[in-house]
């Protein structure tokens, strides 16, 4: 008998590596998605269709080139900025919400850890001093008996996990460990867009400032021309005092414009993890207006690959693979569990030392418990983890398509942009060709100043809005980035060289 039960203790152990694990085992979903056409509006030209609007270029006459996963990697190095480039680059040792989701990989991870310990013996050591005093009354005297008793003793207890409820636990705080980590990816990739997109906001809103500016100067200079002939007397009254309104309506802009100048360099201060201030010198407007726009891209299909791969589609798919491990932990529940628990220590009484060889004892034996009735319980937990997993299957399809709908919404609105943008184009030349023909008419008194007026105010629209215009094509090409998982490789790059 005694050699028989270490051989079935050996049987058990090497059994529950070889013992499937009660509950589903994990599979990833399948792609179920339709193969269906991006919204391109195409690449742009300057012919019309019928109804009067540009057509795109047929397919081979296309110059666009596709979006490559290379370029995604650290797509902000693709617009040739070093302010850009050291912000974004930057933000990953310094953004105080990048070190937040940092540090719940940490923990993520230090849970893991700890699952590890329900596969491993656990022991105690324990000690106690208890003094006892006995009056015997039936004895002559009502003499008192008096003695110690003490006891030092390691506790041992290791359960066997026989049915794989302890497996699947760990199964499941890997997969949430996994979660955490593309969690921190989903965090890079979004404060990466965000600073560029931010940065993008700065620039555009600077070129707008200046546009007002150098029209101010210009409705400045003809205001000045028309008081200066009204005070020679042969002026219009009039003209003067419509010329002074829109010369005041261009100057009340600009301080809208420098307040927001002021709000978005704040934001990327705060995304970049400095102190709000602390970059102004990196962020004040440059001497020479440069070229935002990227050559127009295109994508032909769109990549399952890289979509199902997006750090939020993969935290969902992970969260849905933990929940199906917890599926298994609630049903080994039903289940016996087998515990090796043991003792070994000294105790004795005032008769004997405390660590002497008659003082020793040792305990050890196998044990096993099982919940016979639980009302229900334990079905109840199972049926609400399998009803966690449910709802952890339709979180994922719906990251999936939420990440198809972001694609096709930031890809429709790039290429759709371009289209806006060179028509803009054509109306900016059209209105300062407009306005150098008003001006000439009025000098040659044939047309009122109220030409002037509208071909000046029409010019400051249309190059306010061209400015905005090219600064969104690139705010929606960041978008289209961001979409397919943008910088998502560059992360762990990071990470090493930090």
């Amino acid at each position: 008998m005694k050699a028989i039960q270490p051989l079935a203790v050996a049987a058990i152990l090497a059994g529950c590596t070889s013992i499937p694990s009660v509950g589903p085992d994990y599979e990833s979903p399948k792609d179920e998605t339709p193969s269906i056409a991006l919204p391109d509006a195409g690449y742009p030209t300057t012919n019309l269709t019928a109804g009067c609007e540009y057509a795109p270029a047929t397919s081979n006459e296309d110059k666009r080139v596709e979006i490559s996963q290379y370029e995604l990697t650290r797509w902000w190095r693709r617009f040739g900025d070093a302010v850009l480039e050291n912000l974004v680059e930057g933000a990953i040792t310094n953004n105080l919400s990048f070190k937040m989701a940092v540090k719940r990989l940490e923990q993520a991870n230090y849970e893991l850890l700890g699952s590890y310990a329900a596969f491993l013996p656990k022991f105690g050591l324990g000690g106690s001093w208890t003094r006892y005093r006995y009056q015997d009354y039936s004895a002559s005297g009502g003499a008192a008996t008096r003695y110690s008793a003490q006891q030092a003793a390691l506790d041992g207890n290791w359960e066997i996990d026989v049915f794989g409820g302890s497996r699947r636990n760990t199964e499941a705080a890997l997969a949430l460990a996994e979660a955490a980590g593309w969690t921190v990816a989903d965090a890079w990739v979004a404060l990466t867009t965000q600073l560029g997109s931010q940065y993008i906001n700065l620039r555009t809103t600077q070129e707008r400032i200046e546009v007002a500016r150098t029209n101010l100067v210009l409705q400045s200079e003809t205001y000045d021309i028309l008081r200066s002939r009204l005070d020679s007397g042969i002026g219009d009254e009039l003209a003067v005092n419509q010329c002074a309104y829109v010369v005041e309506q261009t100057r009340a802009n600009i301080p809208q414009l420098l307040a927001q100048e002021e709000r978005i360099k704040n934001a990327i201060a705060i995304l970049a993890g400095k102190t709000p201030g602390e970059l102004e010198e990196v962020l004040r407007g440059v001497s020479v207006r440069r070229d935002w726009l990227l050559a127009p891209q295109k994508i032909s299909s769109l990549p399952l690959n890289l979509i199902r791969n997006r750090p939020d589609v993969k935290t969902a798919e992970r969260k849905l693979a933990a929940q199906t491990a917890y599926i298994g932990v609630a049903k080994a529940q039903w289940f016996p569990k087998f515990h090796i628990s043991g003792q070994v220590g000294f105790k004795n009484t005032n008769e004997q030392r405390l660590f002497s060889k008659d003082s020793f004892f040792a305990l050890l034996g196998p044990s096993v418990s099982w919940p016979i009735f639980q009302g229900g319980a334990i079905y109840a937990n199972v049926k609400a983890t399998e009803a966690k997993m449910e709802q952890a299957a339709a979180q994922y399809e719906l990251a999936l398509d939420e990440a198809y709908g972001e694609v096709r919404n930031a890809y429709a609105a790039y290429t759709q942009e371009y289209h806006r943008y060179q028509s803009l184009k054509s109306a900016v030349k059209a209105a300062t060709d407009a306005v150098t023909i008003s001006k000439d008419l009025y000098k040659n008194g044939l047309k009122d100043f109220n030409n002037v007026l509208d071909a000046q105010r029409s010019r400051l629209q249309l190059e306010e809005a061209y400015a905005i215009s090219r600064g969104q094509i690139t705010l929606d090409l960041i978008a289209l980035y961001k979409a397919l998982g943008g910088g998502l490789s560059a992360v762990g790059e990071e990470e090493e060289e930090k």
